[in-house]
Protein backbone atom coordinates (compact mmCIF):
# COMPACT_ATOMS: atom_id res chain seq x y z
CA UNK A 1 0.00 0.00 0.00
CA UNK A 2 1.26 3.56 -0.83
CA UNK A 3 0.63 6.41 1.29
CA UNK A 4 -2.22 7.87 -0.83
CA UNK A 5 -4.03 4.20 -0.12
CA UNK A 6 -3.48 4.61 3.52
CA UNK A 7 -5.30 8.85 3.35
CA UNK A 8 -7.58 8.31 0.96
CA UNK A 9 -10.06 6.08 3.44
CA UNK A 10 -9.77 9.35 5.97
CA UNK A 11 -9.63 11.96 3.77
CA UNK A 12 -5.99 12.91 4.89
CA UNK A 13 -2.77 14.27 3.11
CA UNK A 14 -0.20 11.93 2.37
CA UNK A 15 1.87 14.32 4.46
CA UNK A 16 -0.16 13.38 7.22
CA UNK A 17 0.44 9.83 6.69
CA UNK A 18 3.94 10.27 6.93
CA UNK A 19 4.26 12.74 9.77
CA UNK A 20 2.11 9.64 11.62
CA UNK A 21 4.61 7.32 10.53
CA UNK A 22 7.47 9.68 11.79
CA UNK A 23 5.94 10.72 15.09
CA UNK A 24 5.73 6.80 15.76
CA UNK A 25 2.17 6.83 15.52
CA UNK A 26 2.18 4.22 13.25
CA UNK A 27 5.46 1.74 13.01
CA UNK A 28 7.54 1.87 10.69
CA UNK A 29 7.02 1.39 7.21
CA UNK A 30 9.14 -0.63 4.54
CA UNK A 31 10.97 0.91 1.70
CA UNK A 32 11.27 0.18 -1.66
CA UNK A 33 14.89 0.13 -3.50
CA UNK A 34 13.98 3.74 -4.56
CA UNK A 35 13.51 4.85 -1.25
CA UNK A 36 9.80 5.07 -1.04
CA UNK A 37 7.52 3.99 1.81
CA UNK A 38 5.20 0.94 1.57
CA UNK A 39 2.53 0.26 4.05
CA UNK A 40 0.56 -3.02 4.91
CA UNK A 41 -2.88 -3.97 6.12
CA UNK A 42 -1.11 -3.51 9.88
CA UNK A 43 -0.62 0.35 9.31
CA UNK A 44 -3.93 0.88 8.11
CA UNK A 45 -5.59 -0.48 11.34
CA UNK A 46 -2.91 1.15 13.18
CA UNK A 47 -4.43 4.31 11.41
CA UNK A 48 -7.60 3.60 12.51
CA UNK A 49 -7.23 2.71 15.70
CA UNK A 50 -5.44 6.28 16.06
CA UNK A 51 -7.98 8.34 14.71
CA UNK A 52 -11.08 6.43 16.67
CA UNK A 53 -8.59 7.20 19.93
CA UNK A 54 -8.45 10.76 19.41
CA UNK A 55 -12.25 11.17 19.57
CA UNK A 56 -11.98 9.81 22.92
CA UNK A 57 -9.08 10.65 24.68
CA UNK A 58 -7.98 13.60 22.85
CA UNK A 59 -4.83 14.26 20.17
CA UNK A 60 -1.74 14.39 22.87
CA UNK A 61 -3.43 10.88 25.05
CA UNK A 62 -4.13 8.84 21.82
CA UNK A 63 -0.58 9.59 19.91
CA UNK A 64 0.77 8.56 23.80
CA UNK A 65 -0.61 5.49 23.30
CA UNK A 66 -0.30 4.42 19.67
CA UNK A 67 3.74 5.37 20.64
CA UNK A 68 3.70 2.86 23.64
CA UNK A 69 1.98 0.22 21.56
CA UNK A 70 4.44 0.70 18.72
CA UNK A 71 7.25 0.11 21.07
CA UNK A 72 5.71 -2.98 22.49
CA UNK A 73 5.18 -1.08 25.69
CA UNK A 74 1.78 -2.37 25.55
CA UNK A 75 1.59 -1.81 29.56
CA UNK A 76 2.01 1.49 29.41
CA UNK A 77 -0.92 2.33 26.84
CA UNK A 78 -3.38 0.59 28.77
CA UNK A 79 -2.12 2.83 31.76
CA UNK A 80 -2.69 5.73 29.78
CA UNK A 81 -5.85 4.51 28.77
CA UNK A 82 -7.29 4.00 32.10
CA UNK A 83 -6.48 7.29 33.30
CA UNK A 84 -8.06 8.97 30.56
CA UNK A 85 -11.33 6.84 31.83
CA UNK A 86 -10.80 8.15 35.52
CA UNK A 87 -10.60 11.70 33.93
CA UNK A 88 -13.82 10.70 32.33
CA UNK A 89 -15.53 9.06 35.29
CA UNK A 90 -14.20 12.29 37.71
CA UNK A 91 -15.58 14.99 35.18
CA UNK A 92 -18.98 12.69 35.50
CA UNK A 93 -18.68 12.83 39.34
CA UNK A 94 -17.79 16.69 38.96
CA UNK A 95 -21.55 17.39 36.95
CA UNK A 96 -23.40 14.96 39.36
CA UNK A 97 -22.01 17.23 42.21
CA UNK A 98 -23.29 20.49 40.75
CA UNK A 99 -26.43 18.71 39.64
CA UNK A 100 -27.68 17.96 43.05
CA UNK A 101 -26.30 21.28 44.38
CA UNK A 102 -28.97 23.23 41.94
CA UNK A 103 -32.07 20.94 43.11
CA UNK A 104 -30.89 21.48 47.04
CA UNK A 105 -30.80 24.65 46.47
CA UNK A 106 -33.50 27.01 47.66
CA UNK A 107 -35.47 29.71 45.49
CA UNK A 108 -33.06 32.52 45.41
CA UNK A 109 -34.46 36.37 45.66
CA UNK A 110 -34.37 38.58 43.13
CA UNK A 111 -32.15 41.50 44.60
CA UNK A 112 -32.20 45.22 42.90
CA UNK A 113 -29.67 47.67 43.88
CA UNK A 114 -26.14 48.14 45.69
CA UNK A 115 -25.44 46.77 48.69
CA UNK A 116 -22.29 47.06 51.18
CA UNK A 117 -20.38 43.94 53.01
CA UNK A 118 -21.94 44.40 56.56
CA UNK A 119 -25.78 45.04 55.71
CA UNK A 120 -25.11 42.02 53.29
CA UNK A 121 -23.63 39.82 56.42
CA UNK A 122 -26.11 40.78 58.57
CA UNK A 123 -29.13 39.58 56.03
CA UNK A 124 -27.50 36.04 55.92
CA UNK A 125 -26.01 35.60 59.69
CA UNK A 126 -22.27 35.72 59.14
CA UNK A 127 -19.59 37.49 59.71
CA UNK A 128 -18.09 40.15 57.53
CA UNK A 129 -14.81 38.60 57.48
CA UNK A 130 -16.75 34.95 55.46
CA UNK A 131 -17.52 37.00 52.74
CA UNK A 132 -13.93 38.51 52.76
CA UNK A 133 -13.12 34.59 52.57
CA UNK A 134 -15.53 33.82 49.90
CA UNK A 135 -13.79 36.79 47.87
CA UNK A 136 -10.30 34.94 48.32
CA UNK A 137 -11.73 31.87 46.97
CA UNK A 138 -13.07 33.39 43.77
CA UNK A 139 -16.81 32.74 45.18
CA UNK A 140 -17.98 36.38 44.71
CA UNK A 141 -16.05 39.62 43.04
CA UNK A 142 -17.55 42.79 44.40
CA UNK A 143 -16.47 45.51 43.00
CA UNK A 144 -15.05 48.57 45.05
CA UNK A 145 -16.10 51.74 45.39
CA UNK A 146 -13.37 54.67 43.87
CA UNK A 147 -14.13 57.09 46.68
CA UNK A 148 -14.35 55.49 49.73
CA UNK A 149 -12.57 51.97 48.97
CA UNK A 150 -15.51 49.65 50.07
CA UNK A 151 -16.46 46.57 48.67
CA UNK A 152 -20.01 47.66 46.62
CA UNK A 153 -22.38 44.04 45.80
CA UNK A 154 -24.56 44.20 42.99
CA UNK A 155 -27.45 42.19 42.40
CA UNK A 156 -25.32 39.16 40.39
CA UNK A 157 -22.85 39.44 43.64
CA UNK A 158 -25.95 39.03 45.89
CA UNK A 159 -27.03 36.25 44.05
CA UNK A 160 -23.46 34.35 44.06
CA UNK A 161 -23.45 35.31 47.76
CA UNK A 162 -26.81 33.42 48.69
CA UNK A 163 -25.47 30.55 46.72
CA UNK A 164 -22.65 30.39 48.20
CA UNK A 165 -24.22 30.34 51.95
CA UNK A 166 -26.84 27.83 51.03
CA UNK A 167 -24.32 25.72 49.49
CA UNK A 168 -22.14 26.05 52.77
CA UNK A 169 -25.07 24.75 54.81
CA UNK A 170 -25.40 21.79 52.63
CA UNK A 171 -21.59 20.97 53.58
CA UNK A 172 -20.15 21.78 50.37
CA UNK A 173 -16.52 23.13 49.86
CA UNK A 174 -15.06 26.23 48.93
CA UNK A 175 -13.56 24.49 46.45
CA UNK A 176 -16.61 22.51 45.56
CA UNK A 177 -18.63 25.78 45.24
CA UNK A 178 -16.19 27.35 43.17
CA UNK A 179 -17.20 26.11 39.89
CA UNK A 180 -20.53 26.04 40.33
CA UNK A 181 -20.23 29.64 41.24
CA UNK A 182 -18.29 30.38 38.09
CA UNK A 183 -20.65 27.80 36.09
CA UNK A 184 -23.91 30.46 37.19
CA UNK A 185 -21.56 33.70 36.80
CA UNK A 186 -20.71 32.64 33.28
CA UNK A 187 -24.29 31.37 32.52
CA UNK A 188 -25.97 34.82 33.70
CA UNK A 189 -27.96 33.04 36.11
CA UNK A 190 -29.50 29.50 37.91
CA UNK A 191 -32.05 29.19 34.91
CA UNK A 192 -29.28 29.11 32.50
CA UNK A 193 -27.51 26.25 33.21
CA UNK A 194 -30.08 23.68 32.95
CA UNK A 195 -29.08 23.63 29.42
CA UNK A 196 -25.52 24.19 29.85
CA UNK A 197 -25.44 21.05 32.67
CA UNK A 198 -27.54 18.98 29.45
CA UNK A 199 -25.19 19.76 27.04
CA UNK A 200 -22.70 18.78 29.24
CA UNK A 201 -23.85 15.36 30.16
CA UNK A 202 -24.25 14.71 26.33
CA UNK A 203 -20.71 16.01 25.76
CA UNK A 204 -19.29 13.42 28.19
CA UNK A 205 -21.42 10.67 26.97
CA UNK A 206 -20.22 11.32 23.27
CA UNK A 207 -16.81 10.70 25.10
CA UNK A 208 -17.34 7.73 26.39
CA UNK A 209 -18.81 5.81 23.59
CA UNK A 210 -15.80 7.25 21.57
CA UNK A 211 -13.40 5.71 24.00
CA UNK A 212 -15.47 2.37 23.19
CA UNK A 213 -15.13 2.97 19.54
CA UNK A 214 -11.48 3.55 20.28
CA UNK A 215 -10.66 0.57 22.48
CA UNK A 216 -12.27 -1.32 19.94
CA UNK A 217 -9.79 -0.21 16.91
CA UNK A 218 -6.47 -0.80 19.18
CA UNK A 219 -7.89 -3.91 20.18
CA UNK A 220 -8.23 -4.80 16.36
CA UNK A 221 -5.01 -3.49 15.88
CA UNK A 222 -3.20 -5.65 18.94
CA UNK A 223 -4.41 -8.24 17.05
CA UNK A 224 -3.10 -8.37 13.79
CA UNK A 225 0.50 -6.57 15.01
CA UNK A 226 3.68 -8.72 14.79
CA UNK A 227 4.05 -10.38 18.23
CA UNK A 228 6.96 -8.67 20.34
CA UNK A 229 10.62 -10.00 19.65
CA UNK A 230 11.71 -11.86 22.59
CA UNK A 231 14.08 -9.43 24.82
CA UNK A 232 17.88 -10.79 24.42
CA UNK A 233 20.36 -10.28 27.28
Amino acid sequence: MRPVDLAREHGLSTQAIRNYEDAGILPAAERTVHGYRTYTPVHAQALRAFLALVAGHGHQTATSIMQAVNRDATEDALRLIDESHAQLLDDRRTLQAVEAALRDLAPVPQERGDTFIGPLARRLGIRPATLRKWERAGLVRPRRDPQTGYRVYDAADVRDVRLAHQLRRGGYLLEQIAPLIGQVRSAGGVAPLESTLREWGERLSARGRAMLAGAAALDAYLGCRPAPRPRTE
